[in-house]
């Protein structure tokens, strides 16, 4: 797993690598050549995923629908599959999976498929079942994933997720080219950003040795970074086996707020963009009730760092990529937490790397 958390930045650029104009003005994802039409006209695009998967997809939506307004709904393959879903001819549904053998994400395919959906699949392994089943789509190229608890899968998916809303937006004449442009080249970035924010690794062991002893946590986010908050959460479940949530940072006083004690320790993601002013308030009102917090903010951060009891500093990016960034402390936390705890971290217990099964 820690191999796999640290292969992110070469992952991702093999992601985007051939996929990005050398000059930046321009976007080419072959797989989609002949679907982007389809895509722009849409209605409404669905994104079917598992787990880790879900949580891209989640990313996806904020992404999708900021950058090129087109409604979009995420939701779990399971439940997509077992109810009478409404889905119309010219629906676009995009299927994300890691391993491509996802057997509910390969039964929700059929069922779209048989309404009369567009599918599209996003997968890490060239040759599995969704490919095959899905009308188009685009590989990850992030490399083989051995660990069980996703890691350059999740940030591989919502790269590629990125670059499609940045070309249906641009194709619809929502993104400026000078906007494209933009995101592009910061795209390009981000592989270099997250080898910097690897380097908090020495600090992420440092506090999982303070959070080692803990029977629970809570992850808390806001905008592009409350599907991170799940994920992290997520994380520390699947390796250390310690309950935590994710919560939405302004849901937390809708019940959340009454398990904060001086026991329970609360993992912000509080990186700056348009609701940064909102969760030092929610980072406030832990703190008046004893809560640790720890934090993850921009690099340079100097008004959460005076009030949370530990944080962990990310790079500045644009606010549809702090995602990626900013999830990579939250891999190390879980890891280290994991490793002092005695757990097998690449073998979880009950947990495969494939759910092939129902």
């Amino acid at each position: 797993m820690l191999k796999e958390i640290f292969e992110q930045p070469r992952a991702i650029h093999d992601t985007f690598r051939g996929r990005v104009l050398p000059d930046h003005s321009g976007i080419m994802l072959g797989g989609l050549h002949n679907t982007f039409d389809q895509i722009t006209k849409a209605e409404r695009i669905i994104i079917i995923a598992c787990g880790t998967s879900w949580h891209a997809g989640l990313l996806g939506e904020y992404i999708f629908e900021e950058y090129a307004r087109i409604p979009v709904e995420v939701e779990y393959a399971s439940e997509f599959r077992y109810r009478n879903p409404i889905i119309k001819k010219g629906d676009i549904v995009i299927a994300i999976s890691q391993s491509g053998e996802t057997a509910d994400t390969l039964a929700a395919i059929k069922l779209a498929r048989e309404k009369g959906a567009t599918v599209l699949g996003i997968c890490n392994v060239v040759g599995s079942s969704i490919p095959r089943e899905t009308d188009a789509g685009v590989y990850t190229h992030a490399g083989p994933e051995i660990g069980v608890a996703s890691t350059k899968a999740f940030t591989s998916q919502v790269t590629v997720l990125a670059m499609m809303a940045f070309e249906t937006g641009h194709l619809k004449g929502i993104i400026s080219d000078d906007l494209y442009k933009e995101l592009i080249t910061e795209l390009v970035s981000i592989p270099g950003k997250i080898e910097k924010a690897l380097g908090v690794n020495d600090q992420a062991l440092a506090l999982a040795k303070v959070m080692q002893n803990s029977r629970n946590a809570l992850y808390l986010g806001r905008g592009y970074l409350f599907p991170v908050a799940l994920e992290g959460a997520l994380k520390l479940k699947e390796i250390s086996y310690i309950h935590a949530e994710g919560y939405p940072a302004a849901e937390m006083k809708h019940g959340p707020i009454a398990l904060i004690d001086e026991h329970m320790p609360v993992v912000v993601v509080a990186t700056k963009d348009n609701t940064y002013d909102k969760i030092i308030s929610n980072i406030q009102e832990i703190k008046a009730r004893k809560g640790t917090v720890i934090a993850i903010v921009t690099e340079g951060d100097d008004v959460i760092s005076k009030i949370a009891d530990y944080v962990l500093e990310v790079p500045a990016t644009l606010a549809a990529f702090s995602g990626l960034l900013a999830v990579i402390p939250l891999q190390l936390l879980s890891y280290h937490i994991a490793v002092l705890r005695g757990c097998d971290v690449d073998q979880p217990r009950n947990l495969a790397k494939s759910v092939t099964v129902e």
